[in-house]
């Protein structure tokens, strides 16, 4: 973590940046209206009118209204207690009313310390950005500078754009990873410079890779090729010499768990254990390959893909033979190819073979039944026979 470090305690930066700080402040002083005044909220601010001559009496005048006579003192205005409620404008005049001079009053507090971030993309630009620790309610600017190890030499950070609170230093030193920053705040009421050191280092994180894209590989459900693109912020020109490692995730939609996989220097990659028939959510990182402390990449957006399926085939007919002992019964059957990877299919011809089993059972219990039912029907008729020509032998042998 950046530690804040006192001025004190690098004189030889504090002393160049203090000269360069006195020659900003005056620049703001003289961009201003010539009658604007600066004072500190809380304090004691004097107001002095500048048409008056010798000890002649003066009237003050706030937004138009008189101030209290109690106030003023030979000609000068006093303020005790500032608060915001007291800026405005003010104005001085003679026993006639003739206006001596006008002062506008602006109240604010001096320039405090900042809190710096700095990140470092790539090996040839540091970002450095910083936010206000306490809003000052007055104009300010900032000065920006490094220093490598303490060195002698200040090098500027550079601001491109005039508002936006950052910098760039471009080209650091590779042979060394520790730069001081300063971040000094400047306002009509003074100066103060903010120093971190930070390890670049340590800051190192690439941009995620761009452009990524996944194919399917063709005749293998379990597989998909993934491709992407180094960050646009690490150059192709300095890849030969700083490459770097890239870490690729997986998962099927609906699970929790990732898969990982990484290489170096190459830009795909190929799944070989993808779930058949699912759609998969895949990302990647970077990080420096050299560099092992260095910082990975934030994960790349979101790219969903599934798996190569095998197309599907129009089924075909055949014909399928169930023999039973009573009789022969021909069925015709709807078939179709299956892929021996798919475990759909597999279900789908199990389902169809238990499906025709249940209906063969059913015919041959029927069958039996009316069979049985038939030899029972003429058992019947057989007795009723025997019964008859019984009845008529009996009728013969009885005499006339």
């Amino acid at each position: 973590m950046p530690g804040l470090v006192s001025c004190l305690g690098d004189l030889i930066v504090t002393g160049i940046l203090i000269l360069f700080s006195d020659h900003v402040q005056s620049e703001i002083w003289t961009n201003e209206v010539s009658d604007v005044q600066y004072g500190g909220l809380g304090s004691r601010v004097t107001l002095t009118c500048g048409g008056a001559h010798g000890g002649s009496p003066v009237e003050w005048r706030f937004n138009g209204s008189s101030v209290p006579a109690g106030q003023t003192h030979k000609g000068s205005l006093t303020l005790l207690n500032t608060t915001h409620s007291m800026e405005g404008n003010y104005s001085c005049h003679d026993e006639r009313g003739t206006l001596l001079q006008s002062i506008k009053l602006r109240l604010g507090h001096p320039p405090h310390f900042v809190r710096v971030s700095c990140r470092v993309p790539n090996h040839m630009n540091i970002y450095c950005s910083w936010v206000q620790t306490k809003t000052t309610h007055l104009p300010t600017i900032y000065t920006t500078s490094y220093s490598v190890n303490k060195a002698r030499e200040v090098d500027p950070c550079k601001q491109e754009d005039i508002g936006v609170n950052e910098c760039m230093i471009t080209n650091p030193p590779f042979w060394t990873s520790k730069v001081l920053v300063n971040i000094t705040e400047i306002n009509p009421l003074g100066s103060n410079s903010t120093i971190i050191q930070i390890d670049v280092h340590e800051l190192l994180k690439p941009d995620p890779p761009e452009d990524v894209r996944v194919l399917q590989v063709e005749g293998q459900p379990t597989q998909l090729l993934v491709q992407w693109s180094c960050p646009s912020s690490w150059p192709a020109k300095i890849l030969p010499a700083f490459p770097l490692t890239f870490s690729l995730r997986y998962r099927p939609i609906g699970s929790s768990y990732w898969s990982t996989l990484e290489t170096e220097e190459n830009t795909s990659l190929k799944i070989m254990d993808a779930l058949v028939g699912h759609l998969h959510q895949i990302q990647i990182r970077a990080q420096d390959a050299l560099i092992n402390h260095s910082q990975w990449s934030e994960w790349s957006h979101v790219v969903e893909a599934r798996p190569w399926i095998q197309p599907w085939e129009e089924p075909t007919e055949e014909l399928l033979d169930f023999s039973f002992p009573f009789f022969n019964l021909s069925f015709p059957v709807r078939t179709t190819d299956k892929s021996p990877d798919s475990s759909l299919h597999q279900n789908g011809s199990l389902g169809l073979m238990i499906l025709l089993g249940l209906f063969a059972a059913v015919m041959v219990a029927v069958l039996l039944t009316i069979i049985a039912l038939l030899r029972v029907r003429q058992r019947k008729q057989d007795n009723v026979k025997k019964q008859e020509l019984t009845s008529m032998v009996k009728m013969k042998s009885i005499p006339i």
